[in-house]
């Protein structure tokens, strides 16, 4: 794989990744939603403290068939709070520059786009801060 452009270290903000609901399905299956997220929160956890645990599942990702020192570096990269952030917050500013790009003449907010009541509720009730403590 050849890395063809490292958004971070341009100083470009991005939102990386993000599961996607309706308000409907947030609203009416809130418990549902709740354990997604707690469930997410886990594995990025596990991603940061677990290195041959994230290989495994890189290599299950990739299909099996690449080498070891570029799962490692693979990984590596997702160890920054720029591209896979530790409490999960949705990037208000990655989300304006992907609005700024991809949605050009169109009026719309980040705010939009996102609820981050389920994230700052782990977050608030220190359970994310406590998973990076029990190492």
């Amino acid at each position: 794989m050849n890395l063809l452009v490292d958004l971070a270290k341009l100083g470009v903000v991005y939102q990386q990744m993000a599961p996607v609901t309706t308000r409907r399905y947030i609203r009416e299956r809130s418990d549902v939603v709740r354990r997604y997220v707690k469930t997410q929160i886990e594995a990025v956890h596990r991603i940061y403290t677990d290195k041959e645990a994230s290989l495994r599942a890189l290599t299950r990702f990739f299909g099996g068939r690449v080498e070891r020192d570029v799962l490692e570096k693979t990984w590596e990269n997702l160890l920054s709070e720029s591209v896979l952030p530790k409490k999960q917050y949705p990037s208000v500013e990655g989300l304006k520059t992907i609005l700024a790009t991809e949605f050009k003449g169109k009026v719309a907010k980040p705010d939009d786009f996102f609820d981050a009541s389920f994230v700052r509720e782990f977050d608030q009730s220190g359970f994310t801060e406590a998973l990076y403590k029990k190492r």
